[in-house]
């Protein structure tokens, strides 16, 4: 259904390159709809991007009922613009609305937003290979109150920013801290769900790994600090012998849509995959013995990005001689190509903004 559109007067200039920016730069206009319980979502409506007025004691501000999702839209290479996996992404962001006592959304009416938002600002979707147009969606509580609740009144927003390179080393082997003394995210908590608290979590623990001259963190469990769980913003994967091996979901690992690709796609090409615990004691023993040649993250900002090396409790070690695998690179090969080939894809991930 199309939604009620109010143009911008003042459209900004559209950056002929991006470069290696990640959420520099905002297209002119933006999706809202609100929420009031008793109602539902009601207000539909494409208008100017910019800031939203909110209550100093929403739910969002005091108590942390904020969470996102986001994917990429991309031009390919017969010039149709198409959205990669948005309905995994809305059945994702569902997920985690019920963890957090928020609405959910109706998918079909999200996805019929999100065509014609990229569709009105289709001439900010980058053209440089490599480039994309992030879509970010967003839902705050709105209600001001001060009891310890959840709130009766939401916002959800869908806003776009074309985008680089998440990392500025791209598709290079990044440099990895692992914490044994920071977690992410605890068991029994909501590391499950794209909630904002759990990347604020992660803050303190990142920029101690930069000053350090790492990239991002590999982050242990919360319960005995041994087993692998994520790297920085992303599900992690290694290849041990013959065996692709990925920690199993837990409601502390969030069940990413470009690690449930890579999955897919292993397997299709005949791979043994596991969904195991590895501790990171293996881990650093595999990479001294060379059973473990390729680690790499996979994520929607950073889609596939290679770790060549490991720092744990003040020592250093190479993975796969600090260079980007052959595993780690055909998956990133294949999983780019997916988003920016000409026609339907084999799997029916995407939707065409026509």
């Amino acid at each position: 259904m199309p939604f009620p559109v109010t143009r911008t007067i003042a459209p900004k200039p559209i950056p002929s390159d991006v470069g290696n920016t990640f959420g520099a730069y905002f297209t002119d206009h933006m999706f809202v709809m609100d929420y009031t319980e008793g109602r539902g979502w009601h207000n539909h409506r494409i208008g100017p991007f910019g800031p939203i007025p909110v209550h100093p004691s929403c739910s969002a501000i005091q108590y942390g009922q904020s969470i996102f999702d986001g994917y990429k839209a991309y031009r390919c290479d017969d010039g149709i613009i198409r959205l990669f996996r948005p309905k995994a992404h809305l059945e994702r962001i569902n997920r985690s609305t019920a963890r957090l006592c928020m609405p959910a959304i109706e998918p079909d009416t999200v996805l019929d937003a999100m065509v014609q938002l990229v569709g009105l600002d289709r001439d900010w979707v980058p053209h440089q290979p490599g480039k994309a147009l992030y879509v970010r969606e967003t839902m705050i509580g709105t209600e001001g109150f001060m009891a310890v609740r959840p709130a009766k009144t939401y916002t959800f927003m869908i806003f776009l920013s074309p985008v680089g390179n998440y990392y500025a080393e791209g598709a290079d082997p990044v440099k990895i801290l692992v914490s044994d003394k920071h977690v992410r995210a605890a068991r029994g908590g909501i590391g499950a769900a794209k909630a904002a608290a759990n990347y604020s979590a992660s803050l303190l623990a990142t920029e101690e790994a930069k000053a350090l001259g790492h990239t991002q963190v590999l982050w242990l469990d919360s319960v005995e600090r041994r087993y692998l769980e994520e790297v920085g913003t992303m599900n992690v994967m290694l290849k041990v012998g013959d065996e692709i091996v990925t920690p199993p979901l837990t409601d502390s690992i969030l069940p990413g849509v470009t690690r449930l690709t890579a999955l897919h796609l292993l397997r299709e090409w005949g791979l043994k995959v596991s969904e195991r615990q590895i501790a990171i004691d293996d881990v650093l023993a595999g990479i001294e013995d060379e059973s473990i040649e390729e680690i790499w993250g996979l994520g929607t900002a950073a889609v596939v990005s290679p770790i060549g090396e490991l720092t744990y409790r003040g020592r250093s070690r190479v993975v796969g001689g600090g260079k980007i695998g052959p595993t780690t690179a055909k998956l990133y090969d294949a999983i780019t190509k997916l988003h920016t080939q000409a026609g339907n894809d084999p799997y029916g991930w995407r939707v065409d903004v026509l």
